[in-house]
């Protein structure tokens, strides 16, 4: 369960860093409803963070909360806001995907 939460908390991450991003190209009110909603995300995230840290190790829950939004806000930045997608980008992506992976693996 706690890893569940480590996940949704994760995506949680993204979902603040997205507002972030559409807040930037927004303007007047919209632009104050992409920052609530950025703060909202961050609220939950953080939360969801420290639940999974009370039966979860810091060090591994951390990184791993962070890898999901690293990886995560990448691919929306490559989707959504047009970023750039070549080799390099997908090769270290690859990378963060498969230590996460591996943290989990090694993670009593």
């Amino acid at each position: 369960m706690n890893w569940i939460l480590l996940i949704i908390a994760g995506l949680f991450e993204v979902g603040f860093a997205f507002c972030l991003g559409k807040a930037k190209e927004a303007t007047g009110h919209t632009a104050t409803y992409w920052y609530f909603g950025f703060l909202v995300c961050l609220v939950i995230s953080m939360f969801l963070l420290v639940k999974a840290t009370h039966k979860l190790p810091i060090g591994t829950a951390y990184a791993v909360w962070t890898g999901i939004g690293a990886v995560g806000t990448v691919l929306v930045g490559m989707v959504i806001f047009k970023e750039s997608v070549d080799f390099w980008r997908l090769f270290f992506i690859s990378t963060l995907i498969i230590s996460i992976i591996g943290l989990k693996i090694v993670t009593n």
